[in-house]
């Protein structure tokens, strides 16, 4: 049973916080997908990861792409395993997955300007906390991401 973790974004927006973290599970030598919404948040995810100065760029794809395998960052709006072999699963848009256990490591990041999305991931925490999911909350703060439960 993967560690969930809550990602709360209060100072930056979600194209700005995913690629940083999405950097970090690649210099683990890992691999991810991303789980949106819909496929128009997905277009808009694979346009701002292409866009994006930080990091610089991050090697990534999508079924518009293809060649799933060969995507260390796999995004798709599409629950499922995953087609590029990830072990971190990024949930985001309020998006859950019936495959959970496939990963190491579960990311659920929600916007906490968004008083919906806010009620939402008290949802899921409160599923996934009765599910028997060890989990950890994570706020962003002024140096970064702060561990607070």
């Amino acid at each position: 049973m993967p560690e969930i973790g809550f990602y709360h974004l209060t100072r930056t927006p979600l194209d700005q916080a995913l690629p940083r973290l999405l950097a970090r599970v690649l210099q683990q030598q890992g691999r991810a997908l991303v789980l949106a919404g819909s496929a128009v948040r997905v277009a808009a995810l694979d346009d701002s990861l292409w866009k994006g100065s930080d990091p610089d760029w991050l090697p990534h794809g999508s079924a518009r792409a293809g060649h799933a395998a060969m995507q260390p960052i796999w995004l798709t709006e599409t629950d499922g395993p995953a087609p590029n072999g990830a072990r971190f699963l990024f949930l985001v848009d309020g998006a859950s997955s019936a495959y959970l256990d496939g990963y190491d490591r579960v990311f659920d990041l929600f916007d906490g300007n968004d008083a919906e999305a806010l009620a939402a991931a008290r949802q899921r925490w409160r599923s996934a906390k009765a599910a028997g999911h060890s989990l950890s909350y994570w706020q962003q703060g002024e140096r970064g991401w702060e561990k607070k439960a």
